[in-house]
């Protein structure tokens, strides 16, 4: 391909040809998906204009026309499905049946943010609770912040930039996204369908470029908010230098689930399963370390290893495959190195453990300690770790031994022990009977310590997105 025949970025409601272009590859096959435009020094100028210009006409806009816009976008998609699916599971190597889902949780995020912005939230706040405050009213009401970066990651191409932009345009902000290199044809397409919303095509900005133009911009003052997901080491370098700008960051994690002895022992195997393996483990939330009380460690030791034996493993194309390809062969080598590193220190593999490719085999690992690397960092990959406990407490601090909080599971009936565990586990979120990897578009989803900071879920990014700012009556003499 050439730069002629590249696909174009979106900016000032253009779509944007440069001379200089990025090869988007298939992480399973290699083959060569597309070529994309990237955008340079002066298009990022450009853009900065822009948002300097769009930011007030933005936020004049009447709640039913940003309503009406983000539900366009979310019938746009729907109504291109099946591109949206397999331009996905092709360029991020995900299971096109977890392609399809991740589609349908976009479409939602875009349903959830069109609701949203017809009820942004306000008060009127009672001045008669002060002597002298009987003449005064009060009301609170939330402005736009201004214009907004979000940084997106390969994982989710279409939901996680869609929880970037559905709340930027319901709260009135215009937002420029940069996708992830190796994921950016699924953000174009939503590119395309967002310029046939009622929208102003100043709105939305997608720029496809270098990590030292998307510094450039995280730097700038005209942005008044920095919404990032990514790895933890990026995240909080860019914290420090996004200067006084507001900055939302959803980092990585190793999540872990307890499994108490009163727990229903199949469905903790079936969901720790799909947890930890789904889309080759490749969530900040993917079920990484499993503590099973000693008295059931044997059984759900052999039932979990027996499961994980039986995942179809390989192309994303097939309807059956649920373990595909990590997004590179450099990410596959890095796993296998960490397995590798493991076992030489103690660790025992059960299943899996095989690189083929930039495919990882399934893997589970038993006589792992915290200091292993398969425990205390961030796997990224289809590697699941098994150890016993003997008291609830003990599971607790070996899952608060991390330098990571962001989502924890627990199985057991036992209401004592949810909430010890509520209590204790120093992380955003804790699910019972459920596993970590679980998340809910609407819910206020984030972490705590390397883990990240602020929440996301389409109501909370609005707020954080929004100013309160109060107005104050006194009633004529």
């Amino acid at each position: 391909m050439t730069a002629s025949t590249a696909k174009p970025f979106l900016l000032n409601g253009q779509w944007v040809q440069t001379s200089s272009f990025e090869s988007v590859r298939s992480p399973y096959s290699g083959d060569l998906l597309a070529t994309v435009c990237q955008a340079e020094s002066h298009h990022i100028a450009q853009a900065l204009e822009l948002m300097k210009q769009a930011a007030p006409d933005l936020a004049a806009i009447p709640a039913h026309v940003k309503a009406r816009a983000l539900a366009q976008i979310a019938d746009g998609i729907a109504a291109r499905h099946d591109e949206f699916s397999t331009t996905l599971s092709e360029e991020a190597g995900k299971p096109l049946t977890d392609a399809r889902r991740e589609i349908d949780r976009g479409i939602h995020t875009f349903r959830l943010a069109a609701e949203e912005s017809t009820r942004m939230p306000g008060e009127t706040i009672p001045m008669d609770l002060t002597p002298g405050g009987e003449a005064y009213t009060a009301t609170v009401k939330r402005f736009p912040l201004g214009p907004v970066l979000g940084i997106t990651p390969f994982n989710f191409p279409l939901n996680l930039v869609a929880h970037k932009v559905a709340p930027c345009l319901a709260a009135g902000n215009p937002i420029v996204l940069k996708p992830a290199p190796q994921t950016p044809l699924t953000a174009l397409l939503l590119g395309e369908v967002f310029l046939t919303t009622d929208m102003p095509s100043t709105a939305l900005t997608i720029l496809p470029c270098s990590n030292e133009l998307a510094q450039r911009m995280v730097e700038h003052p005209v942005f008044q908010a920095l919404s990032f997901t990514g790895s933890v080491n990026v995240g909080w370098m860019l914290k420090g230098k996004a200067g006084r700008k507001r900055v939302l960051l959803e980092l990585g994690g190793n999540a872990g689930v307890i499994i108490e002895p009163d727990a229903n022992l199949e469905t903790a195997v079936a969901r720790c399963v799909a947890g930890g393996f789904g889309y080759a483990g490749q969530t900040c939330i993917s079920v990484q370390r499993i503590y099973v009380h000693q008295s059931k460690y044997d059984r759900f030791l052999k039932s979990f290893v027996d499961n994980v034996r039986t995942l179809p493993m390989g192309d994303p194309a097939l309807e059956t495959t649920v373990v595909g390809p990590l997004i590179d062969e450099q990410a596959a080598i890095r796993v296998e190195t960490w397995i590798q590193e493991a076992v030489s220190q103690g660790a025992k593999i059960h299943t899996g453990g095989s690189r083929h490719g930039s495919v990882m085999e399934a893997t589970v690992l038993t006589n792992v300690n915290p200091a292993m690397k398969v425990c205390c960092e961030e796997v990224f990959g289809p590697v699941v770790t098994i150890s016993p406990y003997t008291k609830l407490q003990e599971a607790l601090d070996l899952m608060n031994d991390s330098p990571f909080g962001l989502q924890a599971g627990i199985f057991t009936k036992n209401i004592d022990a949810m909430y010890q565990a509520y209590a204790s586990l120093d992380v955003g979120a804790v699910l019972v009977n459920e596993i970590p990897t679980f998340r809910a578009d609407h819910m206020p989803y984030g972490g705590i310590k390397h883990s990240g900071l602020g929440r996301e879920g389409v109501r909370y990014v609005i707020q954080e997105l929004t100013e309160p700012k109060l107005l104050i009556v006194k009633s004529p003499s």
